[in-house]
């Protein structure tokens, strides 16, 4: 039950100097702390974290100076309190979130008034990067039984259809991929294999690929 918690969470924030009451207006828990006005402090308390607890924890927000979500940790620690997805959302909202363990000890995951979590420009110039580099619009969003159709795909089936004519040298598929040669050695798919020295054939990998993304020959 829920009421387990209510205890660990009610002597935690009476430790930071707030008076605390439960089931107050709909909320488990309202802490009050002097001043002018009071600070008003909303908890709320489920056995697990999930959706249901943050939707209540942002309709909470509107009558509270800070709000505070809590549940019991997983025993495993394998719950949504491990997840960074769901601890970055909390401080993307505002929302405290709080740990109980079974033996009633209180973990402070995430303040209320911790910073939101920075932007990482190696992920944001990775993703500007591979939109401009894809032809048209491939892959339809939302799909995950197909392989997504990236940039990189695209450019490695231009040098399987340049080559489905026959073995051909790498600088020969430069005017169809400007980095042939790099992806003929990388060969990250199995399309490609030599067919003698400083030259390169199609497997039956390559075949089927352009069988299943059929491609414009030698680029017409």
């Amino acid at each position: 039950m829920e009421t387990s918690l209510y205890l660990p969470v009610k002597r935690f924030l009476e430790g930071l100097g707030y008076v605390v009451k439960g089931e107050v207006g709909h909320c488990d828990l309202v802490a009050l702390r002097d001043g002018e006005p009071e600070f008003v402090v909303v908890g709320e308390l489920k056995l697990a974290f999930n959706l249901e607890l943050l939707l209540q924890g942002v309709d909470r927000m509107a009558m509270a100076d800070e709000v505070w979500l809590a549940a019991q940790l997983s025993a495993k620690g394998k719950g949504r309190e491990s997840d960074a997805r769901y601890r970055n959302l909390c401080r993307r909202l505002g929302l405290g979130l709080l740990g109980v363990s079974s033996t009633g000890h209180v973990d402070v995951l995430v303040s209320p008034t911790a910073p939101q979590p920075r932007k990482d420009p190696r992920r944001r110039s990775r993703l500007v990067l591979e939109h401009k580099r894809r032809q048209g619009d491939p892959a339809a969003g939302g799909g995950s039984r197909r392989p997504i159709m990236t940039a990189y795909r695209q450019r490695a089936l231009a040098c399987a259809a340049a080559l489905a004519a026959g073995p051909r040298r790498p600088r020969d598929l430069t005017p169809f991929c400007t980095d042939a040669p790099a992806i003929l050695q990388r060969n990250v798919y199995g399309w490609f294999t030599r067919a003698e020295r400083g030259i390169y054939a199609l497997t039956e990998l390559g075949h089927a690929a352009l069988a299943t993304w059929p491609q414009p020959r030698d680029g017409t």
